[in-house]
């Protein structure tokens, strides 16, 4: 499991940076670039939602990868120490990106 640090504070499973879902998934099975990732989990925070539900926030966490290109991802798994997710004020999961890609 990877240390997750995100930066997509409208995200409904942002808790100061860290990710309450559990695990995560990032798109972008032909990225060249980081900026052609993306975390397909995204969701938009909105007012009404009530998050008591989800799992305690944790600085690590499972992350399934897409991004076959990155020197990270093996067998569609992230084996990055330490992954970077970036997009704040993302409305949708294609303006967030990985930029802890690398291309190998």
């Amino acid at each position: 499991m990877a240390e997750l640090k995100c930066g997509v504070e409208n995200c409904f499973y942002n808790d100061d940076c860290y990710c309450c879902k559990g695990d995560i998934m990032v798109g972008g099975a032909h990225a060249d670039t980081s900026r052609d990732t993306c975390c397909e989990s995204f969701a938009q925070k909105r007012e009404d939602a009530y998050t008591s539900s989800l799992t305690h926030p944790s600085s690590t966490i499972s992350i399934d990868c897409e991004a076959v290109k990155c020197v990270y991802n093996s067998d569609y798994k992230c084996h990055a120490e330490h992954v970077d997710i970036k997009g704040n004020g993302a409305c949708d999961c294609k303006s967030t990106e990985c930029v802890t890609f690398k291309e190998f």
